[in-house]
C-alpha cells in the first residue's frame, strides 16, 4: 500500500489488484491544520461520538425574556454566520429582542437539553431553551406526540410558502438552508459549454479524460460518499424511494449495490493516477487547487468557501447534474413551545427565510437557499445558475452506510486499509 500526497490513497486496477509504483507523491502534502479550516461533512453521528456528546453537555443558559437561547448542532462557520449575520441583522430589525447563541456540542448534546425540555413540558417548568438548529424533532423520544415542538405548518410565518418544495420533511422541522455535492472544474481546462450534466455524460467524459478526475473514499468524506450513492442510484432506476432505512436487509444491499461496485471498477482505470482516491473532501479539493485534475466532486459549501478564500481559483466552475442531481439535503431549525420566547423565536424562523438572509447563506456562508430560488436575489440566480438542481436525492444512513462503506472497500478498493 503506497501513500501520495494530499492523503492520496492509489490502488491500480489488475488481474492481480497488486500496487503500483506512485508518482502521486509529487503533490505537495496537505499541512495538517488545513484540514481543520473546512468542517467535514457526517451523515449520522457515531455512537462512539454520541456518547462523547452526552459526556461533554454544553452549559445550560437561563431563560430570560427577550433573550432566544438558540443551541446549534452545526459547526463552528454556521455559528460565525449568526454571530456576524444573523444576530446583528435580526435585533437591528427587532428592538429588545436579543439572541443568545450557545455551542450544542453535537447532536447528542442537544438531543439531551430536548428531553429535559419534554420534561420541563410535563412539568411546566421552564425549559430554559428556545430554539434548536440543525436538529431533527424526531430524535426527542415522544417529544412531536406530545407537542414539544412547534407545527410550522401552523405557526403562521408570513415565508413559510416561500420553502422549496425539495427541503419539506415533517412540520415541525423548519428548512433553512442546504448543502449538496455538485461538481467542480478548472474552467480553463474545461469549457463550462462541454460540462457534463448528467451521469452518462459524466461518466463519458471521465473516461475521455484519464486521470482528470478523483473522488475520496466513502467512508472519509461526504462528497466522495454521495459520488458512490449517486452510482448506486443510477443502477437502480434513480429511484431514491428505494432505499429506506427500514427496508434494508442484507439480501436487497446485495442485489442493489454490486452493479454500483461493477460501475466505479470500470471508471477505476480512468481516475487520477490510474486508480486513486483520496482520504478526504479537502484532500480532493486540493487537487483540483493544483490543477493535479480536471474535476471532483464536492459540497457545494465547501466549494464556495474555497473559492471565496482562494483555495480554489476564481476559475473554478461549479454545476450539478441534472438527470438526477448528487445527494444533499437540508438544515432544520427547531422551536420549543414551551420556551419563554417562543412568540420572538418564530418572529426569528421567518426571518431566516427572507431574501436577504437567504441570499446571504449564499454568499456569506456557501450554503444554499432553504426556499425556492425564485426568492433569492436576481443576481445570485444568475450567478448559479449551474448548480440550482432540479432535485436533491437524500440517501438513509445506518445499516445501508455500513454496507456500502464495506463494500466499496471489498469490491472497488480492495487493497486499501479502511481505517487508514
Amino acid at each position: 500500500m503506497e501513500w501520495g500526497g494530499c492523503g492520496l490513497m492509489r490502488i491500480r486496477q489488475s488481474a492481480c489488484r497488486c500496487m503500483a509504483p506512485s508518482s502521486a507523491a509529487k503533490v505537495a502534502a496537505l499541512p495538517p491544520f488545513w484540514e481543520n479550516t473546512m468542517k467535514r461533512r457526517n451523515f449520522l453521528i457515531s455512537a462512539a461520538g454520541a456518547a462523547a456528546g452526552i459526556a461533554i453537555m454544553p452549559r445550560m443558559t437561563f431563560a430570560a425574556e427577550g433573550a432566544i437561547d438558540v443551541y446549534f448542532t452545526s459547526d463552528q462557520n454556521v455559528i460565525d454566520f449568526w454571530t456576524n449575520v444573523v444576530k446583528p441583522r435580526f435585533e437591528a430589525a427587532n428592538a429588545g429582542i436579543t439572541l443568545n447563541l450557545v455551542d450544542g456540542g453535537d447532536g447528542a448534546g442537544v438531543a439531551a437539553i430536548g428531553d429535559r425540555a419534554l420534561a420541563a413540558l410535563a412539568s411546566g417548568a421552564d425549559p430554559q431553551a428556545d430554539v434548536f438548529e440543525g436538529f431533527d424533532t424526531r430524535v426527542t423520544v415522544d417529544g412531536i406526540e406530545k407537542g414539544l415542538y412547534v407545527d410550522f405548518e401552523q405557526a403562521g410565518l408570513s415565508n413559510y410558502s416561500k420553502i422549496n418544495p425539495l427541503a419539506f420533511d415533517i412540520p415541525t422541522n423548519l428548512p433553512y438552508r442546504g448543502s449538496q455535492v455538485l461538481l467542480a472544474y478548472d474552467t480553463t481546462k474545461l469549457d463550462p459549454a462541454s460540462v457534463p450534466k448528467t451521469w452518462p455524460d459524466l461518466v463519458a467524459w471521465i473516461k475521455a479524460n484519464p486521470g482528470q478526475f478523483i473522488y475520496n473514499r466513502p467512508n472519509k468524506g461526504g462528497s466522495g460518499g454521495n459520488f458512490v450513492r449517486r452510482a448506486i442510484l443510477e443502477v437502480n432506476g434513480k429511484d431514491p424511494s428505494k432505499f429506506t432505512v427500514e427496508n434494508y436487509s442484507d439480501e436487497l444491499a446485495e442485489e442493489t449495490l454490486t452493479p454500483a461496485w461493477e460501475v466505479l471498477n470500470d471508471l477505476a482505470p480512468s481516475l487520477f493516477e490510474g486508480g486513486a482516491y483520496t482520504s478526504g473532501n479537502t484532500q480532493s479539493i486540493q487537487l483540483l487547487g493544483q490543477s493535479a485534475v480536471t474535476m471532483i466532486p464536492a459540497w457545494s459549501d465547501q466549494a464556495l468557501s474555497a473559492i471565496d478564500q482562494g483555495v480554489l481559483p476564481e476559475t473554478t466552475g461549479l454545476v450539478q447534474l441534472q438527470d438526477l442531481g448528487l445527494p444533499g439535503g437540508f438544515t432544520k431549525l427547531a422551536v420549543l413551545s414551551n420556551g419563554v420566547n417562543k412568540d420572538a423565536a418564530l418572529k426569528l424562523a421567518d426571518f431566516l427565510l427572507t431574501e436577504e438572509i437567504q441570499s446571504a447563506v449564499l454568499t456569506e456562508l456557501g450554503g444554499f437557499p432553504g426556499v425556492s430560488w425564485d426568492y433569492v436575489a436576481e443576481d445570485l440566480r444568475t450567478r448559479f445558475a449551474d448548480i440550482i438542481p432540479a432535485s436533491i436525492p437524500t440517501f438513509p444512513g445506518g445499516k445501508w452506510e455500513t454496507a456500502i462503506n464495506d463494500g466499496w472497500y471489498r469490491a472497488v478498493a480492495p487493497n486499501v486499509d479502511p481505517n487508514s
